[in-house]
């Protein structure tokens, strides 16, 4: 196997394995604790969204990448490549837009107690799942020019202003809906990553400001990191840091894209790594920052600890008889 293809194909498999199990944990754990509990916290609601698009995205691009670097051929015909490109990018948007309402789900509920942001805050809760069904169709609509400009690949020849996705090509046919597309989708992700940008600064600012009015107080009173809300913020922040980071790199590849007439495969491979990467990395992060989802790891490490002492103790009772 040619060795560019080796490191993609072992890029995309530890994508694939960080991904899946990441994102299916978070789904069935806050499935169980919704019909448990009978209730679940409008921020892990967004959380649970975010979750079952990230696994979208494994699944309809991810996979792909990955059989089509270990020399699986062609064996997608023109409309499971529109549903595989349309999944994708449908997908993506909403976790875009996800974690964007998230930071702003957030910056609302940390804000100060004044009468707007009461109302802002009772609205928020009140109406999340109306507000992500909203963005869901939204993007549905937005992006059903993927099921227009998606092709299976073919011998023959394409249009200089196509796009190569592994197994399909995205062919805009003219320069003018190349551009129009994606300078659109393009200032879409930078509004949202620029709305998710401004939240997580002024979480950080209320946080600030609350920690310097609290100074004086009893010491209890005066550490941040015990309140919920403090909690909450950090793994907000740490999400959006993470998505500026990888999805900035992509959109500013995709920009540099606009003002190339043929995109080499290599290019695109680029792209949806870093495209791909948060939809696998993010797991890591809710779950070593979310309470509700630590408590089976917390219980797993108790058994592995109980396991280990009673193998040592076993260990040290067999040195004992021999001696």
């Amino acid at each position: 196997m040619d060795i560019r293809l080796y490191v993609k194909a072992v890029g995309f498999f530890l994508l694939a394995v960080i991904g899946i199990p990441g994102n299916m944990y978070i789904l069935v754990k806050f499935a169980i604790i919704k019909v448990t509990e009978k209730k679940l916290l409008p921020t892990n609601s967004i959380l649970m969204v975010l979750a079952l698009m990230n696994l979208l995205i494994v699944f309809s691009r991810i996979i792909l990448q990955f059989l089509n670097a270990i020399g699986v051929e062609n064996f997608l015909d023109d409309s499971k490549c529109k549903f595989f490109v349309y999944t994708y990018r449908v997908s993506r948007a909403m976790s875009i837009c996800t974690t964007s309402l998230l930071s702003c789900y957030q910056c609302i509920i940390i804000a100060p107690q004044t009468k707007i942001w009461a109302y802002l805050k009772q609205k928020a809760m009140q109406n999340v799942l109306l507000i992500t069904t909203a963005v869901l169709l939204v993007n549905l609509i937005l992006y059903r020019t993927s099921i227009m400009y998606a092709i299976v690949k073919k011998n023959s020849t394409t249009s200089p202003y196509t796009l190569r996705l592994v197994y399909c090509d995205m062919d805009y046919l003219t320069y003018e809906t190349y551009i129009i597309n994606g300078a659109i989708f393009a200032s879409r992700d930078f509004l949202f990553v620029g709305l998710m940008a401004f939240a997580s600064i002024y979480i950080v600012y209320v946080l600030l400001c609350h920690e310097k009015s609290i100074k004086g107080k009893r010491s209890t009173d005066r550490v941040p990191g015990k309140s919920v809300e403090y909690k909450a913020s950090r793994a907000v922040i740490m999400l959006v840091i993470l998505y500026v980071i990888l999805f900035g790199f992509d959109n500013s590849m995709w920009i540099y894209t606009l003002t190339l007439s043929n995109v080499t495969p290599d290019m695109n491979d680029a792209r949806i790594v870093l495209a791909c990467s948060y939809s696998a990395l993010s797991p890591i992060v809710i779950i070593a920052t979310n309470p509700k989802l630590q408590q089976l790891l917390t219980f797993l490490k108790r058994k592995m600890f109980f396991f280990c002492y009673r193998s040592a103790e076993k260990e040290i009772q067999v040195n004992c008889i021999d001696k």
